[in-house]
């Protein structure tokens, strides 16, 4: 459901009736209800393509400012001390990508209201500050806040953007992701990726004994939540295209299942089942499909199943191991990985299986292949020794490396095709956490969990 352009709203969800075998949830996850935009002219022009021109740039994310200060449930120093924290929210998302040396409010002075539309210039200019964040924060009188963002050039003394959004108070992080993605875009000319999810898996335990849970949290980390309860083991979450949905894969009784969980109504169905092991189940771009690995009689292939359930369809069929599809952007293709050359190297076919082709020929071996969301790489696994994340075209051409670590594995997209999130696991103490690395391959960082972290899944820009 949308208004405008933006959903910022979180309400109370409830738990729905499951399958006997499907009670592994744990509490549900909020559901999201339309609001809109603050009813401005937010125009936006122009943008900055070079990367040299955005590399390192130096930004001024000062408090938001608030035209009263009043209590609020988003934070409880009321608004004023809610400015603060969206200011040091979108401080944290620019610092955190690499691209620029944001300076945050703690070393900045604080802006008057009237300020946020009008900037003391000189203030700016003898801080050596080439743009200037600048936002507001009000309450009203619906409970509901109104977050207004700025982007300013400080050097033309110019306004380069704004946008604003209407949010209940338990959504405010969301504006705080937009007001970001908002400066992100508008100086590197990229799409956004901040105002994003990402499910993984939560592994607790002895490691001969792991728990794993199916978790979500917000693309910094915060806003975290468990889905599952770990009496079944949970794999490979992927968000639907149209965020309603996450599909995993549970192993109940021994046997594996491909679930769908409903995020707005905490329902989840089962899809198919088998006794066979079955592997990396992956949505199709129009959400109607979900492709599979399936082993029968000691040889896997992948299949398709409508993402209602019913008949499954299977699309390879030579001795070996095939495994791991994704879908190109468009849908008209699939990459996956095969050992049926003799080692594991990635193959693309078309979506209906037919020409099947070997696009790989590195040493060693080739795995979890993931298309990204503007269809010009491939991100995967290259085990030769070490684990490590690496790049290609679709036709196999353009091979790069973006990680240089012991065990780097599982690569997933961020929304914008920019940033490659990963997990990793430490030599010697087995433990496992969620990294993301940029394409240039320089700006690593990792990001917060509560407990060790594996396969992560970078959903799209929510709705």
């Amino acid at each position: 459901m949308r208004i405008a352009s933006i959903i910022l709203a979180v309400a109370p969800a409830f738990l729905l009736s499951a399958p006997a075998t499907a009670q592994d949830l744990g509490a549900p996850v909020p559901t999201s209800e339309a609001v809109e935009t603050v009813d401005e002219d937010f125009g936006l022009s122009g943008s900055v393509t070079d990367e040299s021109d955005w590399q390192d740039l130096g930004i001024a994310i000062a408090r938001f400012a608030t035209d009263r200060d009043v209590a609020t449930p988003a934070s409880s120093s009321g608004t004023a001390g809610l400015g603060q924290q969206l200011a040091e929210v979108v401080y944290n998302d620019l610092r955190n990508n690499g691209l620029f040396a944001p300076i945050g409010p703690d070393a900045l002075p604080n802006p008057t209201y009237p300020q946020i539309t009008a900037p003391n210039w000189p203030t700016w200019s003898n801080r050596s500050a080439e743009m200037l964040v600048h936002g507001y924060v009000r309450a009203r009188s619906d409970g509901r806040l109104t977050v207004g963002c700025y982007l300013y050039d400080v050097t033309l003394r110019d306004e380069m953007a704004r946008a604003g959004w209407v949010v209940p108070p338990s959504d405010w992080r969301r504006a705080a992701h937009k007001c970001a993605d908002l400066v992100y875009s508008r100086l590197t000319g990229e799409q956004p990726f901040l105002d994003s999810r990402i499910a993984y898996i939560a592994e607790t335990g002895p490691k001969d004994n792991r728990t794993k849970r199916l978790a979500i949290m917000d693309s910094d980390g915060a806003n975290h939540r468990f889905i599952t309860t770990g009496r079944s083991t949970a794999l490979t979450p992927r968000y639907s295209p149209d965020y309603r949905k996450l599909m995993y894969l549970s192993y109940t009784d021994g046997n594996p299942r491909i679930y769908i969980y409903d995020i707005g109504t905490g329902r989840q169905t089962l899809v198919t089942e088998s006794s066979n092991p079955t592997f990396a189940p992956r949505w199709s771009p129009d959400g109607r499909w979900i492709l599979y690995s399936m082993a029968v009689s000691g040889n896997t292939d992948i299949y398709r199943v409508s993402a209602n359930g019913g008949p499954s369809v299977r699309l390879t069929n030579t001795p070996g191991i095939d495994i791991g599809g994704s879908y190109s952007p468009d849908g008209s293709k699939i990459v996956f990985e095969s050992d049926r050359s003799g080692s594991q190297q990635l193959y693309v076919m078309n979506s209906d299986g037919t020409n099947q082709k070997r696009i790989s020929f590195v040493g060693g071996r080739a795995a979890t292949p993931e298309w990204s969301p503007r269809g010009d790489q491939i991100a995967f696994t290259h085990i030769a020794g070490d684990f490590r994340i690496a790049v290609m075209s679709p036709n196999g051409g353009s091979l790069r490396y973006l990680t240089n670590s012991w065990q780097d594995e599982a690569p997933t997209w961020a929304p914008n095709g920019r940033i490659v999130q990963f997990f990793r696991t430490e030599r010697g103490s087995g433990k496992t956490g969620l990294w993301q690395v940029d394409l240039t391959g320089r700006n690593e960082r990792k990001l917060p969990t509560p407990v060790d972290a594996s396969d992560p899944a970078w959903g799209p820009i929510l709705p």
